[in-house]
């Protein structure tokens, strides 16, 4: 969708200001997501993992806050029905020509392992770092950030509060990569929008305050 923007009401106009994307770089949603299988994952690119993903929560989430299901009683069933399974195939591999199940396949390999441990230690690191006060911008945006949380997760339960930030997850990157044009354009125009509205408050009341004359420094 093409985008006009009248250059009369700006006082730096369009085609003499480079344009500044809304995540404040150049860089492809891509890029800036990892550029790995989670950004895969987050931006579409194959629907079916995506979808298949977004479907199981769904399904996950509706279990839980729509029939009410309790996770003891859901873990008891799974937990059964994988049992069942494995006892049918092993006692079937005996009259059937079936293979009877490998628990080697069932086990979690160390290297899985290992990358969790690294992901989880790399967190802990970045937390130091933020929280020693090395970047006062980044310990304050991450205060901040952390107290809306908190206001936010008060008004809804903990599943309800995981599964809308997987939704905005799983849509808002891909929605950005498809209209980005569009979105910088608003917040382009909401930027000056706020700008005209701050120098009308300051020339309307913060100007028109009283204050007392300057103080003079006495010559010596």
């Amino acid at each position: 969708m093409p985008i006009y923007s009248s250059d009369s009401d700006d006082p730096h106009p369009s085609h003499l200001v480079p344009t500044r994307r809304f995540l404040a770089h150049n860089r492809p949603m891509h890029a800036i997501l990892g550029g790995g299988k989670v950004a895969d994952i987050l931006l579409w690119r194959d629907k079916t993992i995506t979808g298949s993903i977004l479907i199981g929560f769904t399904l996950i989430w509706s279990l839980f806050e729509v029939m009410e299901y309790n996770i003891v009683t859901l873990l008891c069933h799974i937990s059964m029905s994988i049992m069942l399974i494995l006892f049918i195939w092993s006692m079937g591999a005996g009259f059937v020509d079936w293979n009877p199940p490998d628990f080697r396949a069932f086990m979690i390999s160390d290297s899985t392992f290992r990358w969790l441990c690294g992901k989880f230690n790399s967190m802990l690191v970045k937390f130091y770092e933020i929280s020693s006060g090395k970047d006062f911008r980044n310990f304050f945006l991450a205060i901040t950030f952390l107290w809306i949380l908190s206001v936010i997760g008060s008004y809804f339960s903990s599943l309800n509060l995981l599964y809308l930030g997987f939704v905005c997850l799983a849509t808002l990157p891909a929605l950005y990569e498809r209209y980005h044009n569009e979105v910088d354009y608003l917040v382009r125009q909401g930027n000056q929008d706020m700008k005209k509205l701050y120098n009308k408050f300051d020339t309307e009341v913060l100007n028109k305050i009283p204050r007392g004359p300057a103080k003079q420094k006495k010559k010596f």
